[in-house]
């Protein structure tokens, strides 16, 4: 009779350490949803900190993946473009090699998220929606958008864009976003990059092109068959480097680098060995910063 209730007060504690437990377990996932709950320290953080890239010896840097008109400019038979220019000179200064990363602006985040690139580069225009989602360093080039058309049908309204002569952008830019706000009702062709724009403007004579102003101008000098028809459309903006929400060693270390460049006028240099090039000197101030702060807030 002794072994019978002790077999049943053991089945009892067990089936009741169970159901403690699990009210615990369930307790702890219901805490975990609540507004301001604490994730487990035990979370995988998807970026490396500046230490943990020092250690590596490499820091990979996101640019754009495409053939971008403007920004390559021919230096010693190397295509080499601003931002690489950049690239370039922060891993030198950071002490380690350098891993460019091409990628098209629409995988410019998910390459921050997922620690593809340490650093985002690839021509990033600061907005609030964004500065929600990435950190931003200090700003190093002004930009406005452009609209260009061809010369013989040339469009000055975004809202006239039609089937027939369509209004074509890259996916995941300043452009896309800059229509979707002002002009949701226009019907657009998006592509992944601006090598698949270009081929679009091969196929069709009358598509227009929203893109960054200086790349459109950049393009106007080279093809005579178009014109910039439209400039600084929207309000000016600024361009910065950019690390994954939250690495605030890396972000430390840049903001202090670029205001270091800034001071020896890195970026008029910059500009100099690559944009210029092709749009000589009537641009270079109404575009380049030297990282400052002040400026970015104007």
């Amino acid at each position: 009779m002794k072994k019978k209730l002790l077999k049943q007060l053991k089945i009892a504690i067990v089936i009741s350490t169970f159901v403690f437990s699990t009210v615990l377990t369930g307790c702890a996932e219901l805490q975990s949803l609540l507004p301001g709950a604490k994730q487990e320290a035990t979370e995988v953080l998807s970026y490396r900190t500046l230490d943990k890239i020092k250690e590596s010896g490499k820091i990979n840097i996101g640019v754009l993946s495409n053939d971008a008109v403007v920004e390559k400019a021919d230096i010693e038979g190397l295509n080499y473009g601003y931002d690489e220019y950049l690239a370039k000179r922060l891993a030198e200064d950071l002490g380690v090699d350098v891993n460019l990363v091409p990628c098209d602006p629409s995988k410019r985040l998910d390459y921050l998220n997922k620690g593809t690139v340490d650093i985002m580069l690839a021509n990033y225009t600061v907005t609030e929606e964004r500065s929600e989602l990435v950190d931003f360093s200090l700003p190093f080039k002004k930009v406005s958008l452009g609209l260009l058309s061809p010369t013989d049908h040339v469009v000055s309204k975004l809202s006239r864009a039609d089937k027939e002569a369509p209004l074509i952008l890259v996916k995941g830019t300043r452009a896309e976003e800059y229509m979707e706000e002002n002009f949701p009702n226009v019907e657009l062709k998006k592509y992944n990059n601006n090598k698949e724009v270009l081929a679009a403007l091969e196929k069709n004579k009358k598509a227009s092109w929203l893109e960054d102003a200086i790349t459109v101008i950049g393009y106007s000098i080279n093809n005579d068959n178009y014109v910039v028809s439209k400039i600084s459309i929207g309000d000016p903006e600024v361009i910065a480097p950019a690390v994954a929400k939250g690495n605030s060693s890396l972000l430390q270390w840049l903001d202090e680098e670029m205001k270091k460049l800034g001071e020896e006028k890195f970026f008029h240099k910059a500009y100099d060995e690559t944009i210029g090039k092709v749009l000589g000197k009537d641009y270079e101030d109404a575009l380049v910063i030297e990282a400052d702060p002040y400026e970015a807030k104007d």
